[in-house]
């Protein structure tokens, strides 16, 4: 992961260089410009940017060996990329070329030149076609440019407009426009792209959703056959997960795994350490906190490493405006929850880490939330359209929250229930087979029924959801501790978050 900005006016050096030191957390290993046909990379404090009218910038976190830094050209295609391109291997055997970088993201520019002819706007349509990954990429033709975000929204990018100064820009988070002076700062959904600053629609996780295809089992309709398949299905969405946990582990030695010691991030754990992948718990709580008291319990049943940090009521004052800042609004919701994943990247980090597991996606895709048990009761199988519409929300809710806090720390998060085939073939499972019935506390049931078979011990299995704000504790220390402590909300208001 890394970031990426661009931008578009006049004199613009300087505002390109603002946007690219706001973001140097992204990405410490690199740094590289493309301004009026020239590329420069250097490493961000050296960096000599000269002045131009168009200029895009890349700052490297370098997760595999030693990554090229970017921007990357090929003939007259310029590419900047923040993502990891799953598939590129196979893509580079399809293309039959070589690569003149070791970045994964190069396979993009042969694909976008492949398909070019003489529309940028439809060659990048065409490479996004074959793109397995987690991504947010622009790129250049001298004549126009198209910024991409990919289907599920893994990846974050914004972009704005500087109406006094006559710029338009982009960057990986919104700091980065405000800083230059945009300050109505708009998110690029998910399956959406820029061309020549104009927003479109291209086939993203709506459309998947829109015209959802009959999924199929060993050639076994689900929606047909309920009472046929569940060995089956169990058997298919192992495999699944499996493979979309070995993607994102591909060239790692070692990883580690935000732990709340529920079935998804604990699935996540096993997964994992079955692909002989060195494997690190990370919990963050209370010293009363259930994901603590879980989180010792099954790290020592599955006999993996597990790192804790216990946090009172000073810990959290500590971490409170470092997480406002990463976030970038005052949302008590998303202040709990980013909280322990920005505790726990920032451990990883420090003992060496640069990619962390995370289990989001789990709950809306396979009805984790006690809501959906209410919507089941009224709806039914119809009650699967409530899941779908939080999974295209996904993306504001979570994702960007996410992304921000592990980055702070120059940590990437990867989200192996978001992988493209485990989403298709869980928006096809019928509800019956995620809520067992009307008094169903767990819920779940399909996704539990795997992590039991897998080896999940059985006291995580039947346990019940526990949101990272509750589960650790951290939403009722900000309630009942710190929001009614006048003189700390008052020196928290006067700081300059941004």
């Amino acid at each position: 992961m890394c970031a990426i900005v661009g931008i578009k006016g006049e004199s613009i050096s300087r505002e390109l260089y603002t946007m690219m030191v706001t973001l140097k957390h992204r990405g410490p290993d690199g740094s590289g410009v493309f301004v009026d046909q020239r590329i420069i990379h250097d490493k961000l404090d050296d960096l000599k940017i000269p002045e131009g009218n168009f200029g895009l910038g890349h700052n490297l976190l370098s997760i595999v060996g030693c990554e090229s830094s970017q921007p990357l050209r090929e003939d007259n295609i310029v590419l900047i990329c923040n993502g990891e391109i799953y598939n590129y291997r196979e893509l580079k055997k399809y293309l039959n070329i070589e690569f003149k970088s070791d970045s994964d993201c190069e396979v993009i520019i042969h694909l976008v030149k492949n398909f070019y002819h003489d529309s940028l706007k439809q060659a990048v349509l065409e490479t996004v076609k074959y793109l397995d990954g987690d991504y947010a990429f622009a790129v250049y033709d001298s004549k126009d440019l198209v910024v991409v975000r990919d289907p599920v929204g893994v990846k974050p990018l914004y972009f704005g407009e500087n109406k006094y100064k006559k710029f338009h820009a982009f960057a990986s988070e919104r700091k980065a426009l405000w800083n230059v002076g945009i300050e109505e700062v708009e998110t690029l959904p998910p399956g959406h792209m820029l061309y020549n600053w104009r927003m479109f629609e291209y086939d993203g996780l709506k459309t998947i959703l829109d015209n959802k295809r009959v999924y199929k089992v060993n050639d076994i309709h689900l929606k047909d056959n309920l009472n046929n398949f569940n060995d089956t299905l169990k058997i298919q969405l192992k495999h699944y997960l499996l493979k979309a946990v070995e993607k994102r582990l591909n060239g790692l030695s070692e990883v580690g795994v935000m732990f709340s010691a529920g079935v998804d991030s604990t699935l996540l754990a096993y997964l994992s350490n079955e692909l002989d992948v060195d494997t690190y718990l990370y919990t963050v709580g209370h010293k009363d906190s259930v994901d603590l008291k879980y989180a010792r319990k099954t790290a020592e049943i599955m006999d993996l490493p597990l790192h804790t940090k216990t946090v009172d009521v000073e810990d959290v004052k500590y971490y409170l405006p470092l997480v406002l800042k990463s976030i970038e609004e005052f949302n008590i919701m998303k202040l709990g929850v980013g909280m322990p994943v920005y505790i726990t990247a920032e451990m990883a980090y420090k003992d060496g880490l640069k990619v962390m597991l995370s289990g989001q996606g789990a709950d809306e895709l396979f009805a984790g939330y006690h809501r959906y048990l209410e919507f089941y009761k009224q709806k039914g199988e119809e009650a699967q359209a409530d899941l779908d519409e939080d999974l295209l929300n996904l993306y504001q809710v979570n994702l960007q929250r996410d992304d921000a806090v592990a980055m702070a720390s120059s940590v990437e998060l990867r989200v192996p229930y978001l992988d493209m085939d485990v989403i298709n073939m869980a928006i096809n499972i019928p509800m019956k087979c995620k809520i067992d019935n009307y008094n169903d506390v767990l819920r779940k049931c399909i996704l539990r029924r795997v992590a039991l078979e897998c080896g999940v011990p059985e006291i995580i299995v039947s346990r019940p959801k526990k949101a990272a704000q509750y589960g650790s504790g951290i939403h009722k220390i900000l309630v009942r501790n710190i929001l009614k402590d006048e003189s700390y909300m008052k020196t928290l208001n006067s700081l300059k978050w941004i």
